[in-house]
């Protein structure tokens, strides 16, 4: 009862959005798109949520993602401005930084992780989410092993999605895909196409055989588990954790031009996370 709730207070929360969109986000042409409904309560059932329907991040959930050497987080900061929940969304943004005698990174960036806080192993993710495109953005929605460290323990990406494209791309990363297999077999990535402006939602269904990502709810690749490689290929056994990260420039975005910052500030904002597991 509590979810078809959400459900309805987000499907009467859309016609608001028409007209008071956050700064950042363009509303773009015609009618907002309406949430994807519910799984089927048969199939799967609900086990853990963020709605953010509150005024700041639940630190039981979510940490915020701290700075690193890798181009994912090389400009995350703590900054205020950053990060802010409203109007049940939860708001990244990055912008171009003004403030470069205290930090000298370019630009400033947010991101939240469940790790250390919550993890899961198989089910059915959902996440719905929009974002600002822009020369150098690179909003991701994605997962990690909680065991060992990166390539071994794997990782799920969702989705990430570069400057103004009309598709994101959806892949898997293990110990084979990086270091071991020459022939992207089976298949570890591939894109999507989406509604660029829009609201769409990103998830998978993961099991001990497969994992299936979904763009608004219709599959999109499969990931299949392999014997013969053995656990290189297939680290998917493990408890994983969310990061949902926004993130400016890097290495694989600049690859399609340089950084504008012109188009800044930009950012994700992200409606909810959902995780079910199968009914019994």
């Amino acid at each position: 009862m509590a979810g078809r709730l959400k459900e309805a207070a987000v499907l009467a929360a859309s016609f608001v959005l028409v007209s008071s969109m956050p700064i950042g986000v363009n509303a773009g042409e015609g009618p907002v798109t309406l949430p994807q409904q519910l799984p089927d309560q048969a199939t799967w059932k609900l086990v853990w949520q963020d709605d953010f329907s509150g005024d700041r991040l639940d630190e039981a959930k979510w940490t915020r993602c701290k700075r690193g050497k890798p181009d994912w987080k090389n400009t995350m900061s703590d900054d205020p401005r950053l990060l802010r929940i409203e109007a049940g969304m939860l708001h990244l943004r990055g912008i171009a930084n003004d403030r470069t005698e205290d930090d000298p990174a370019p630009y400033l960036t947010a991101g939240v992780t469940t790790r250390g806080k919550y993890t899961f192993k198989y089910g059915k993710v959902q996440i719905r989410a929009r974002f600002k495109s822009a020369q150098g953005a690179w909003p991701a929605l994605w997962m990690l092993g909680a065991e060992k460290g990166w390539p071994a323990n794997g990782e799920i990406d969702l989705m990430e999605h570069l400057n103004f494209d009309s598709k994101v791309y959806q892949t898997v990363h293990s110990e084979y895909t990086v270091k071991i297999d020459k022939t992207n077999t089976p298949r570890k990535g591939g894109t999507a196409k989406i509604n660029r402006d829009d609201w769409n939602t990103y998830g998978c269904e993961w099991d001990a055989d497969k994992i299936v990502f979904t763009v608004n709810g219709k599959p999109s690749l499969t990931y299949p588990r392999v014997v013969e490689p053995g656990g290189k290929q297939w680290p998917f056994d493990q408890p994983f954790y969310f990061i949902l990260s926004m993130q400016i420039g890097g290495k694989w975005v600049n690859g399609k031009g340089a950084t504008n910052p012109s188009h800044y500030p930009a950012g994700m904002e992200v409606d909810w996370v959902r995780v079910y597991t199968r009914a019994e």
